[in-house]
């Protein structure tokens, strides 16, 4: 026979009353503090997962960083990769990595910059996440991708210095 532990009324009282962090921040955003960075010292967690709390729950928008889920769309090319990635081990990287480059070529034949932008974004970001959860041969995989993707070579029939993109120059538009 087990023997179980036995807890006061008090511990388990104690434990029933104690506010959670997720709950920290949801009523704080509701009571008006609606900074993230403010509500992450608040609470003492992390911008990212108080931004992940408040999109999760449905009081936030368009909030993205690294660990922001495929799921949340980004823009108009997010659809391609949501749901679709993962790095838990080789075989799953490199399926990754076979969408990243069916959007990234599809995006090459069309000339669409922004598409082949966002396909390499989402790379880094699989990099970063596999890297830092411990998955090295995983990381190494989109890094490789990321290198063999991130060359100098300018498009056929651009001069020497390639021509800026509308709104590149900066916030100063000159005289």
């Amino acid at each position: 026979m087990k023997a179980t532990k036995q807890r006061s009324t008090g511990e388990v009282t104690r434990r029933a009353a104690r506010t959670t962090k997720k709950q920290q921040i949801i009523a704080s955003y509701l009571a008006g503090t609606t900074d993230i960075e403010e509500l992450a010292r608040k609470t003492g967690a992390r911008a990212s997962y108080v931004g992940t709390i408040l999109q999760n729950a449905g009081l936030l928008q368009g909030y993205f960083d690294l660990y922001t889920s495929t799921a949340h769309l980004m823009n108009v090319y997010s659809p391609v990769f949501a749901r679709k990635l993962g790095f838990k081990d080789e075989a799953t990287a490199r399926r990754s990595l076979k969408i990243l480059e069916q959007g990234y070529r599809r995006y090459a034949r069309v000339g669409d910059r922004a598409g082949q932008h966002h396909a390499l974004a989402i790379a880094l970001v699989m990099f970063d996440r596999a890297r830092w959860s411990g998955r090295a041969r995983e990381a190494d995989l989109f890094r490789q991708w990321l290198i063999d993707h991130l060359t100098l070579d300018l498009p056929a029939g651009d001069a020497k210095t390639p021509e800026a993109a509308p709104g590149s120059g900066g916030d100063d538009p000159g005289p």
